[in-house]
């Protein structure tokens, strides 16, 4: 796939109307809806600032969360967790809808941006026509949540047209959805110029060229629980990296596929030819493949669990639930020294603090590494934050999915909708 996309800075978008695809599906408090990190409305304005200083007039647009588009989608949820049909209302399902709207956004974006953010009440109705129509050169607007129509998530041409109608060139700037093809993030490319803003930018420039140009030696660590959710990353990885690192609860089933055994820790049973054929492929590659030595196991799943230290072979009563001293002095040896570094996913159970040791020290040979490090998004990138290291990151991805989906080599379509340089 191409990284090389033209951005905001090619653009010319002097007195025109520019359609933001951002990504403002912030945490809220679920009694009082108050959001309780705007990290995500932070990371745009950058891309907003400086199209506003350059004379144009900004419509920007945003999902958040899951809602139902239609009654009937929100019935069927609520049946799935066990509710009766005929006590469902549609006032019910409306009251949903309100939960979810961007209007507390627009407030915080308005703070953050020190003007008025406009805000729709709407996506492509009567209102946010009208809004768009009557906005200035410096002055923006905010529509309200894309998924409250359910055109939005099946990339309804007409949908995509709609949006693209109110302006003359699109910019998308919400890394978190670019492996989706939506209406928002690929759909209006088909109808408009479309740009990279600053933040995709960064993450395909970053991202893209520790994949196809990295300084060596490179060096891959990845955890989480399942091999599942990395089958591709794996695969990939291993026709790049000179090292690769596993850790986590997905490094059980490679231990038992050596021929370990493993306890009570977590397995998937159907991936073990797989793990099997993954540590073939890296000794025929001449990768280094390292997994766990010692582990730190428990006999429950459960936050007051004593650990108990294991090498080797884990007892039939234990499950693992982070590395060991030894294998964090293995790890942190091959990533010493290393010219980049990617790392997604934990090394153990690191919400529980008794089991956070592995993921700690794994985000600490990192700071400490020297090289360029890209932390992938989702639980490892909460890891990198909640433990202090995240000021010594070179780069730590805001999309999780979509950095998997990059680390696996897919084609992302928010991505190759872009117009290239």
């Amino acid at each position: 796939m191409n990284y090389s996309k033209k951005t905001v800075y090619d653009a010319d978008v002097k007195g025109k109307k520019v359609l933001v695809r951002c990504d403002f599906n912030v945490p809220q408090d679920k009694k009082t809806g108050e959001i309780t990190s705007d990290k995500r409305i932070v990371a745009a304005i950058p891309t907003l600032k400086y199209l506003l200083e350059q004379g144009a007039a900004v419509i920007a647009c945003s999902h958040l969360g899951k809602p139902a588009a239609t009654f009937s989608s929100y019935v069927k949820k609520q049946v799935e967790k066990g509710k009766n049909a005929e006590d469902i209302t549609e006032e019910e399902w409306k009251k949903s809808l309100k939960k979810l709207t961007l209007a507390p956004v627009a407030k915080r974006l308005s703070e953050l941006l020190g003007t008025e953010v406009i805000f729709a009440a709407d996506t492509v109705g009567e209102d946010a026509k009208a809004k768009a129509s009557a906005l200035k050169p410096g002055e923006i607007m905010l529509l309200e949540n894309l998924r409250f129509d359910a055109r939005e998530t099946k990339n309804g041409e007409d949908f995509a047209k709609a949006l693209a109608d109110m302006a003359d060139v699109y910019v998308s700037d919400a890394f978190g959805t670019v492996h989706r093809a939506h209406a928002s993030t690929a759909g209006v490319a088909a109808f408009l110029p479309a740009y990279a803003g600053l933040l995709v930018e960064k993450e395909i420039s970053i991202m893209g060229k520790a994949l196809d140009d990295p300084k060596r030696p490179f060096v891959a660590v990845l955890g989480g629980a399942k091999v599942s959710d990395k089958i591709n990353v794996i695969n990939n990885l291993l026709e790049k990296a000179d090292t690769v690192i596993i850790g986590g609860g997905m490094a059980y089933t490679f231990k038992k596929a050596q021929g370990y055994t493993i306890g009570k820790s977590l397995l998937e049973e159907d991936k073990l030819d797989y793990a099997k054929e993954m540590l073939a492929k890296a000794e025929a590659k001449g990768v280094n493949f390292l997994l766990p030595d010692d582990n730190f196991c428990a006999s429950e799943f459960s936050a007051d669990a004593e650990p108990v230290l294991v090498e080797g072979d884990i007892p039939d009563d234990l499950m693992g639930m982070d590395i060991g001293p030894k294998t964090v002095e293995k790890f942190a040896a091959a990533v010493k020294g290393a010219g980049t570094i990617v790392w997604n996913g934990p090394m153990g159970v690191f919400e529980f603090d008794r089991f956070a040791n592995g993921t700690k020290a794994m985000a600490q040979a990192l700071a400490d590494s020297g090289a360029v490090t890209i932390v992938g998004g989702g639980d490892s990138a909460a890891a990198v934050e909640k433990l202090g290291f995240a000021d010594r990151i070179t780069h730590i991805s805001t999309g999780g999915g979509a950095s998997l989906e990059f680390l696996e080599g897919k084609e992302l379509p928010g991505v190759a909708c872009l117009l290239d340089k």
